[in-house]
């Protein structure tokens, strides 16, 4: 499988719109995958016409390999591949080039475009993103705060975590408060102990952006740790807010000029 474009709005008007297939890390919740496939309506109805199937690559099915092979099967030839992933972690690094060298396996050829996770890309955190995480704040306390902790899942990859700071620091910057970072798993700190930290700094009112795609036993944990610390809101999972349905769009769209998957 190659390097093919993307569907869009600038496609040549000769060609079939291209399959997007989003691919989420996947949970044992089954919320998780609800919110996946809500976030996949979202897209196809911000795009009419063009095909949106999830994938997942653990605990859920359909896994990525078995929905590009079935795409080779009806006859397509391109696929864009969307990781839903808020970092270029392992799961982007290894695992997603895996399912799709599997799908290259057996069937039909079919040129599939590997688009960048939907966090920081070259390190620009996209305005989509901050305002999504904004609305889900909002929606959440829409009274005045002053300080946010952005609270991630967690990653051991030093780079990984570099990208979340870089989106709670320009998070803060947005709303003009004081931003801190935490991880519910595998770094520290904790949600807890960001909340802690603010207070103790003299914030009276801090609230917990969500850095979650889809709710589940993470996101739970960061709703009573930062409870029980004094938060006075913790926002939802990003789930399907429209901006995220437009960073998914404009991440395929970017894959029109070729390079490697």
């Amino acid at each position: 499988m190659g390097a093919g474009p993307a569907g869009g709005p600038g496609a040549a008007a000769a060609d079939p719109p291209v399959p997007v297939v989003l691919v989420a890390h996947g949970s044992r919740d089954p919320r998780a995958a609800e919110a996946i496939r809500a976030l996949a309506r979202a897209v196809a109805a911000a795009r009419p016409g063009v095909t949106v199937l999830p994938s997942w690559l653990d605990h859920t099915e359909p896994g990525p390999a078995t929905v590009l092979r079935g795409l080779a099967d009806a006859g397509q030839r391109r696929a864009v591949l969307v990781p839903l992933l808020l970092t270029a972690a392992y799961h982007r690094k290894v695992d997603i080039p895996a399912a799709v060298a599997a799908a290259r396996e057996s069937g039909p050829e079919l040129d599939v475009r590997i688009t960048d996770v939907l966090g920081p890309a070259d390190g620009t955190v996209d305005g989509a993103l901050l305002s999504g995480l904004r609305q889900r704040l909002a929606e959440a306390e829409p009274g005045r705060y002053d300080a946010v902790v952005l609270a991630a899942a967690g990653t051991r990859d030093h780079r990984a975590r570099g990208s979340v700071g870089r989106v709670a620091a320009v998070l803060g910057a947005t709303l003009g408060v004081p931003a801190r970072v935490s991880y519910a798993s595998a770094a520290p700190p904790a949600v807890g102990v960001a909340v802690a930290k603010l207070r103790a700094a003299g914030a009276r009112r801090v609230a917990v952006a969500a850095y979650f795609l889809a709710p589940g036993l993470f996101h739970d944990a960061v709703v009573a740790d930062a409870r029980a610390a004094g938060a006075v809101a913790v926002a939802d999972p990003l789930t399907d807010v429209p901006a995220l349905a437009d960073l998914i769009l404009r991440r395929a769209d970017a894959t029109t000029h070729p390079h490697p998957a």
